[in-house]
């Protein structure tokens, strides 16, 4: 029976049941395709990270929802990073993750044993003039939006962070929100400026990758960096307000790559076997 290493890791915390849980599965060589994608769904989190020792140094790295592989996740490479960091017994200060579409990245230790991750900065664009999204956005969500971006997802501004908090949107009607964009359709971020002990609030809704709302997103953040940086100081402190858990990060946009800190703790080690 094949069995790997285990482990589940609260991302964006300092203390368990916050962040986001990404399940972090360690391989000598990646199995097949199929079986990673019935790993991630038997796990049902919003990523399974999987780990592989690359030849030229560092880590291969590869994520799945339960649904499908995704080209970019922050919280389950901190995940991945946090497991090396305090399991797995890498020893220098920096990881280097080799990704298939996102390219190298990259994992240090800093101050306080927080992780900084460095992303690629996305292109983004305002979408000033497209009142058919603004009228999608504000019948999927329940409130209108301010402002609206498109890149890897869709971004939209609001007023208020109380306007975050509020929102219920209808799931089914987000999937669908997107097919004339850039973005994948049915993968919304949402935030404002402002929140208590932060400079900025969100939350990330995405039906379209077969997650209703992910509780924690350095991915989106990255998006939100290049929202941000014109009108914010940098370093800026976010908090996603994903309903009973919250997760903090810290985003800074550095030329065309984005440095994101956070924390992540252990809350299960295991065996997967099937």
């Amino acid at each position: 029976m094949p069995a790997f290493k285990f482990a589940q890791i609260d991302a964006f915390a300092t203390r368990a049941f916050a962040g986001n849980p990404a399940c972090i599965i360690p391989t000598e060589n990646f199995p097949d395709d199929h079986i990673m994608q019935s790993i991630a769904a038997e796990n049902n989190v919003s990523e399974t990270a999987f780990l592989a020792p690359a030849e030229t140094g560092g880590w291969y790295l590869r994520w799945f929802t339960p649904t499908m592989e995704v080209p970019l996740c922050g919280h389950a490479t901190l995940a991945a990073a946090h497991w090396l960091f305090s399991i797995g017994g890498h020893s220098s200060e920096r990881i280097i993750f080799h990704t298939r579409w996102s390219g190298q990245l990259s994992v240090r230790v800093c101050r306080e044993g927080q992780l900084e991750m460095d992303f690629p900065a996305p292109e983004i664009r305002a979408l000033s003039n497209d009142e058919a999204i603004y009228d999608a956005l504000a019948s999927a969500l329940g409130e209108r939006p301010v402002k609206v971006f498109d890149g890897p997802y869709i971004g939209a501004v609001f007023e208020n962070p109380e306007q975050i908090f509020a929102l219920s949107p209808d799931l089914a009607a987000v999937k669908n929100i997107g097919s004339s964009l850039l973005a994948e359709p049915g993968n919304v971020g949402c935030l404002a400026f402002g929140g208590t002990n932060s400079d900025v609030t969100s939350r990330f809704f995405a039906p379209g990758s077969g997650i209703d709302e992910d509780p924690a997103t350095g991915s989106w953040h990255c998006m939100v960096a290049r929202i941000v940086a014109p009108r914010l100081s940098l370093p800026v402190t976010c908090f996603q307000a994903f309903p009973g858990r919250g997760a903090m990060m810290t985003i800074a946009l550095a030329g065309d790559r984005v440095k994101i800190q956070g924390s992540a703790v252990t809350v299960i080690e295991g065996i997967f076997r099937y």
